[in-house]
């Protein structure tokens, strides 16, 4: 036996010294394969005059590329170009895929001016406020220039996040997708944060969300239906939770029975779309959690259901005094959200039977007790991010509702006559897009989560852009 080693060993000695060793023999995939990378140039280092190294990014992945002069193949002019390169150039690298010894730590390179520095701009408040000499990319910045802001890896989670909840209506919900008109004749929703226009010589509005056109479709006989669409709302709000355009996701539904199956299928859509981005999101959530630390969302796999009497009770006992029949503010729902938290380990519930006086001209009474309706609203992190309700659906009522609630009849009476001809009970729900992501993600400013947000002061994705005309 010992010979045999001995003999093996010898031949293990001869294959080390082969020279051209490397030309032959098992190799595991993918230690040795020509490939093409395309990515932006992310960090550039000059080593003499003989090599570079660049790292390479796409898409939150990077790959380290090494051009050494090599004779008939790459020459000290191609180590000088590269080396050269601008940070954030575009750049296809043909080259043989290997496993490096050791990971490369760190680069540097000169670079022309930039707005905002990427490795600045993805930096977390703990590293900033620990090393006081690092730059802090305040929001402003961020957004002036947010084709580089949203190339962080923050970034990339987030709008990954944002792409997967739409995603993920489409495969939970499996309803039929309507795409609605945003130009409309008048008011969807009441009061005056309604964008106005002229269409050909006509007073128009940008919507404020689908919800006419949605119950129209019901009315069609499309019997479930969801939209995921642009919501328009010109409030002068400044806050960090409010946009003047934002994505809305919408259903409306048929309803056999009572109002409580729209709340259903609400639950069973936020409660499988958080499972969802918990199990397929994970490395987009730790790249969030790393520039904005944040705890996973609190949520039971049945949702909580509490009726506004029951949460006027919870906050009267806590020494808030609110109107019985009147709206939560904001202070107010982030109070509740904190009792709640407490009482039932929660940060997703839902409130419902609110005061009819602060729902919109469409939203149907309580038969047992008509100063409240057949809504709700759904709160996450103390901060509600979805409302819903059931419709009236007779059209006599919904004349006279209007009216109280000061919307003109006339600039939508094809809405009211499309219920004239025969129209199910039915209800439905809208959510935010932005804010549903904020707040998953434990987020501070719904800007963070808009893309190219518009607000009262930005219309462009540069401020200083913005033109006023007189």
């Amino acid at each position: 036996m010992r010979c045999h080693l001995l003999h093996l060993e010898e031949e293990e000695e001869e294959e080390e010294q082969d020279p051209l060793a490397v030309n032959y023999g098992e190799v595991p995939l993918p230690d040795l394969q020509s490939v093409l990378v395309r990515g932006r140039a992310q960090a550039i280092r000059a080593v003499g005059k003989k090599m570079a190294f660049v790292a390479v990014r796409e898409r939150g992945f990077t790959v380290q590329c090494v051009v050494t002069e090599q004779e008939g193949s790459v020459s000290r002019q191609m180590v000088k170009f590269v080396a050269s390169l601008n940070r954030e150039s575009i750049v296809d690298v043909r080259g043989t895929l290997t496993l490096p010894s050791s990971p490369m730590k760190g680069a540097s390179q000169p670079s022309p001016p930039s707005p905002i520095n990427l490795e600045d701009a993805a930096r977390s408040e703990a590293e900033i406020e620990k090393a006081l000499q690092l730059v802090r990319v305040n929001q402003d910045a961020r957004l002036n220039f947010r084709v580089l802001d949203i190339r962080t890896p923050a970034n990339q989670g987030i709008f990954r996040i944002q792409s997967q909840v739409g995603n993920a209506v489409l495969v939970i919900l499996r309803l039929f997708e309507i795409h609605t008109p945003k130009l409309i004749a008048g008011s969807s929703e009441g009061g005056s944060a309604v964008f106005k226009l002229d269409y050909k010589g006509r007073p128009t509005c940008l919507a404020q969300s689908p919800q006419l056109h949605k119950q129209m479709s019901i009315c069609g006989d499309f019997g479930r239906v969801f939209e995921i669409g642009p919501v328009f709302r010109a409030e002068d709000s400044y806050t960090q939770r409010h946009l003047c355009e934002f994505t809305g996701l919408d259903v409306e539904m048929e309803i056999k029975k009572y109002y409580f199956e729209v709340m259903d299928i609400m639950d069973q859509l936020f409660v499988a779309m958080f499972d969802s981005l918990n199990v397929s999101c994970k490395k987009e959530l730790e790249a969030i959690g790393r520039q904005y630390p944040f705890e996973p969302l609190k949520y039971l796999r049945k949702t909580l259901r509490l009726t506004f009497q029951e949460g006027f009770q919870m906050l009267k006992d806590a020494g808030v005094e609110i109107d019985p029949l009147g709206d939560l503010n904001t202070e107010v729902e982030r109070k509740l959200g904190q009792l709640i938290l407490e009482k039932y380990g929660t940060e997703f519930y839902i409130l419902r039977h609110y005061p009819l006086a602060v729902r919109p001209f469409y939203t149907m009474l309580c038969y047992d007790n008509p100063a409240y309706s057949n809504s709700f609203d759904v709160f996450s992190r103390g901060e509600e991010i979805i409302s819903g309700a059931q419709r009236v659906h007779v059209p006599e009522f919904l004349t006279k509702r209007a009216e109280s609630c000061g919307i003109d009849v006339k600039t939508i009476e094809t809405y009211i006559d499309s219920f004239r001809y025969g129209a199910p009970p039915h209800g439905g729900f809208g959510a935010g897009l932005e804010r549903v992501v904020m707040l998953f993600c434990g987020l501070n400013n719904i800007r963070k989560t808009s893309l190219f947000p518009r607000d009262p002061l930005r219309i462009s994705p540069r401020e200083d852009l913005v033109v006023m005309v007189l």
